[in-house]
């Protein structure tokens, strides 16, 4: 017996689902590369021999929030595209970047945090701080290209969905 307090999956509203779940995802992500990581460079943190760790744990938690909401979202795009309510071109396009924006999670977690905190860690105590490695740069242009890519989609996504509330309404 149904008790009324949560609604049918099919009457769920997941454009609104999207909006909050990235209203939330984004938000994180433009106060962690707003704020957040310019404040740990000024305060000269990030020249420290311990950054890569306090770093790595720091990214690690963020990183996981972002699989939960790249999940949440993608969760609520094939949601729409099951449902038919969208254009077939609509259908596809909401997909596209559900799946782009959980990829770049999965990138972020699994990939480019384990490599970034890898190559900060100093492993030889005794040394020295040698400042920034030379292949960090790379990985710094990797991270702040999918961040670009990330936001793009993400805004765009939410565009569309707001997009779609107002027209259901």
């Amino acid at each position: 017996m149904r008790s009324g307090i949560i609604p049918p999956i099919s009457r769920l509203n997941w454009p609104a689902l999207i909006l909050f779940t990235l209203g939330f995802w984004l938000s994180g992500s433009l106060l962690l590369d707003g704020v957040i990581i310019p404040s740990l460079y000024v305060s000269g943190m990030m020249m420290q021999s311990d950054f890569a760790s306090a770093g790595y744990v720091l990214f690690e938690a963020f990183n996981h929030l972002e699989l939960i909401c790249g999940a949440c979202v993608l969760t609520a795009c094939l949601a729409l595209w099951s449902s038919h309510r969208l254009s077939r071109q609509q259908e596809w396009l909401f997909l596209g970047a559900g799946t782009v924006l959980l990829a770049i999670a999965l990138i972020y977690t699994y990939a480019l945090t384990p490599l970034m905190s890898g190559v900060g860690l100093s492993l030889n105590w005794l040394a020295p701080s040698t400042g920034f490695p030379s292949s960090m740069m790379a990985m710094q242009v990797g991270y702040w290209s999918l961040e670009l890519v990330k936001l793009i989609v993400g805004f765009s996504l939410v565009r569309w969905c707001y997009r779609e509330m107002m027209q259901q309404s």
